[in-house]
Formats: C-alpha cells, structure tokens, sequence
C-alpha cells in the first residue's frame, strides 16, 4: 500500500493520507536539536499494511535531512528503529550520569 506523507509542523505531526483520507500520524515535540516522537497511531483498519512504517520513515528522513538527533519514546519509532538500523545513527545518546549518592 501506498500512502502520501505530509508534515504539518503547526501541529507537530507526520500525518498519513490514504486518497485525501488522513489514515494516521506521528506526534512529535522539538527541543532545540532533538526531535522526540511520542506517539504514532494508524486507522484499525489500516494496521498491517505499511501506514506505520511509511510515517516512521518519512519522520526520521525529515529530521535526518534537517541534522536533528532522535529520540523515540513511542514504541513504535524505538522499535522500527531497531529493525532498521540504517536510522539508528540519528538516536540521541545522552551521556551516563556521573551523578553519586
């Protein structure tokens, strides 16, 4: 299935369309130079068919393209990113806290 993927940074989302019909979307916040996505959801009836996987890419080409590291706190961006290790290069690592009791 083929999907179109629009940004719309008004509301801070990836949204997909499936012939005018928005079918799903990436919510994300913006912090300086990081992009976190915080939840992605697709239409029931349109689970299974690539919708998911169409926002993550189309997200995490868009922040690869405007140099911004990524951090997935929705599952479903962590996850893709883990079946798809060519993205796992934009996920943000802070640095282990040195903090002691």
């Amino acid at each position: 299935m083929s999907v179109d993927v629009t940004h719309d940074p008004a509301a801070k989302r990836y949204e997909a369309y499936d012939d005018g019909t928005r079918v799903g979307f990436a919510a994300y916040a913006l912090a300086g130079d990081l992009i976190v996505f915080t939840h992605t959801e697709v239409d029931p009836a349109y689970e299974g068919r690539g919708v998911g996987g169409s926002l993550a890419r189309a997200g995490l080409d868009d922040a690869r393209a405007r140099g911004l590291e990524v951090m997935p706190l929705c599952p479903f961006i962590k996850g893709w990113i883990q079946r798809h290790p060519e993205y796992a290069d934009l996920q943000f690592n802070a640095p282990p806290s040195r903090v002691t009791d």
